[in-house]
């Protein structure tokens, strides 16, 4: 699949649930014999209020990754993808290109979904249970 096609069909996506279907992109640059790589991945959370997150994990192929990035929340899935076509094509002009390998670091994100997800209830939950 090529650059140029619409986002969706760029995305892989694996269905989970009936209203949330987890979206995964990877990039790659070749630079001086190394590759940088960067995987993405939109995905719902907790609390089933369609509240959505972009999460991405970077670093050197072959290794783990050096940085873990969340974005968002975003009311709705469409509106983090958008946000995420915007950083892919950002990421095009500096020379990344969409791979269709396997993402390698997907149990990373995921870890970061729970640490957001447990962030999100400690707070609701500090906030109810403390009222002023």
């Amino acid at each position: 699949m090529g650059w140029k096609q619409p986002l969706r069909r760029r995305l892989k996506k694996v269905p989970t649930r009936i209203d949330a279907m987890p979206r995964s992109l990877c990039l790659t640059r070749q630079c001086l014999g190394l590759v940088t790589r960067i995987e993405c991945t939109i995905r719902p959370l907790a609390g089933d209020n369609g509240m959505w997150t972009l999460l991405f994990a970077a670093g050197m192929a072959g290794e783990q990754p050096s940085a873990i990035k969340a974005q968002g929340p975003f009311h709705g899935p469409f509106v983090a993808e958008s946000v995420l076509n915007a950083i892919v094509d950002s990421l095009t002009l500096h020379g990344y290109q969409v791979s269709e390998g396997p993402q390698i670091w997907c149990l990373h994100l995921q870890a970061q979904l729970r640490r957001l997800n447990g962030e999100r209830n400690h707070s609701v939950g500090d906030f109810q249970s403390h009222p002023e």
